[in-house]
């Protein structure tokens, strides 16, 4: 049963802000008829529930951290995702790659967590490889042991405020539309989904809008002997380097392949199963779902013939075979929600400190080619900045137009440099954390996320930690 403050089940959707759009159809406008090339939508009653403190949208690398984040100090959690399984680029994206994951906390666990069922390639914890398919059993298995609600296959369409405060979403999913309240509310969809939908002010790609950085369609495959391709395999842990060796580049041109990607690399991910990266789409938006669709298509007919290619070139690739590709091409560059903080290229350059850092972040500047033309001369660059490690502070984390908001990972407050340094999923945990703990607080003591000083978050993140 729901809780008293949501005795009203039901409220209609055309008040609800959605795709940028405003407001509820009128009588008179609905007499009047739709605009030419628009179709009015009839009103209709959604169910509504409010049973949790915190709904945190997208199970991704910061979503999962936040959802058990906020679950371990004490909130009753809500966690959406839009695929079919969590963990977001770590496993519907198979992006197989722990990148600055030398922090503390729920990073530690995780990667203990993957070494102790044997599901990781490499020392240490950064720039290791893992198993997604273990990744997948144990975030939901976190995930229930800490009392997260999941729902799959959902994905969020729309949002509702009350002034500045955000009040509801709606969820579209097998079940039909779905409405959700709480206090609290993070968007750890990647492309800042819910952010937009609330009506936060946002930037993606270098300017306002794209160009941006190019997405990536991953596969795995499994080869006869994977001892045999140790040579050409991409070096894990240590310092976590990200250069894949020149003898998988030779046998690539050894096979008649010439990667979109310039720096393709190959990564071990157990036995004779190993991860491909061969793949760049250069120039999609990531909100515009006809260009992402006709990515994808390209990018897996690219991986399908490299493979092929290089199983018809025999030796150490004979009887190579793709056995899956992602339900989600990877995704560099959304939405930046603007948040109560930016975090700007003069952050790293100066390796600023903040009073409420959630997390000292030291990647560098990683832009990977905007085009075709500029991958011929370097795949990849840090557009000459040189990364001193600083500090991601909680105000980057909390959205500036919509108050009950809070954001954490890629869709965080941030220009196009500082994002390509801090978008990495180890800072994307720890921002996970500190959102979860702070939206926790905040709906137990009947505040706002910007009401909640660090201190007082950050004091709790040792209690819920286990690792």
């Amino acid at each position: 049963m729901d809780s008293p403050a949501s005795s009203r089940r039901r409220f209609l959707a055309s008040s609800l802000l959605g795709l940028g759009a405003l407001g509820a159809l009128t009588k008179a406008s609905a007499a009047s008829g739709p605009k030419p090339g628009f179709l009015n939508e009839a009103e209709r009653d959604i169910p509504l529930t409010s049973d949790c403190d915190v709904i945190v949208c997208g199970a991704g690398p910061a979503g999962v951290s936040a959802a058990i984040s906020a679950a371990r100090a004490g909130a009753k959690v809500r966690l959406f995702e839009a695929h079919g399984s969590l963990g977001g680029v770590w496993t519907s994206s198979l992006l197989g790659y722990l990148l600055d994951f030398d922090k503390p906390g729920f990073n530690q666990e995780l990667v203990r967590r993957l070494r102790e069922r044997d599901a990781i390639a490499g020392d240490g914890v950064n720039g290791v490889t893992y198993h997604p398919e273990e990744m997948k059993l144990i975030l939901e298995e976190l995930c229930v042991a800490a009392g997260v609600k999941v729902q799959l296959h959902t994905r969020i369409v729309a949002a509702q405020r009350d002034g500045r405060t955000l009040k509801a979403i709606i969820t579209e999913s097998k079940s039909g539309r779905q409405a959700w309240a709480a206090p609290v509310f993070i968007d750890t969809t990647g492309d800042g989904d819910l952010g937009a939908r609330a009506g936060c002010e946002f930037e993606i790609g270098r300017e306002q809008s794209c160009p941006c950085q190019p997405m990536t369609l991953y596969a795995l495959v499994t080869v006869a002997d994977g001892r045999a391709l140790a040579d050409q395999l991409h070096p894990v842990g240590g310092n976590g380097r990200h250069v894949g060796p020149d003898k998988f580049k030779a046998a690539l041109a050894a096979a008649g392949v010439t990667p979109s990607y310039g720096k393709a690399s190959l990564f071990p991910i157990k036995d004779n199963l190993v991860l491909l990266m061969a793949n760049h789409e250069y120039g999609i938006n990531a909100t515009d779902a006809a260009q992402v669709t006709e990515a994808t298509m390209r990018a897996r007919a690219e991986v399908n013939d490299i493979v092929r290619k290089l199983r018809q070139a025999g030796g150490a690739w004979a009887g190579a075979q793709i056995v899956a590709t992602p339900a989600q091409i990877g995704v560099r560059d959304g939405r930046r929600i603007k948040g109560r903080y930016m975090m700007t290229k003069d952050d790293l350059v100066e390796g600023r400190r903040q009073d409420d850092a959630v997390v000292r972040a030291t990647f560098s500047v990683d832009i990977h080619a905007l085009t075709a033309e500029e991958n011929k001369k370097a795949a990849y660059s840090n557009a000459g900045v040189k990364v001193k490690p600083y500090d991601i502070p909680l105000r980057a984390l909390i959205a500036k137009d919509v108050d009950g908001l809070m954001m954490a990972g890629r869709c965080i407050s941030g220009d196009f440099i500082a994002h390509a340094s801090y978008r990495v999923t180890g800072n994307a945990v720890a921002m996970g954390e500190a959102a979860g703990v702070t939206s926790a607080l905040a709906a137990s003591s009947k505040r706002l996320p910007h009401e909640v000083a660090w201190s007082e978050a950050s004091a709790l993140l040792p209690k819920v930690r286990q690792g």
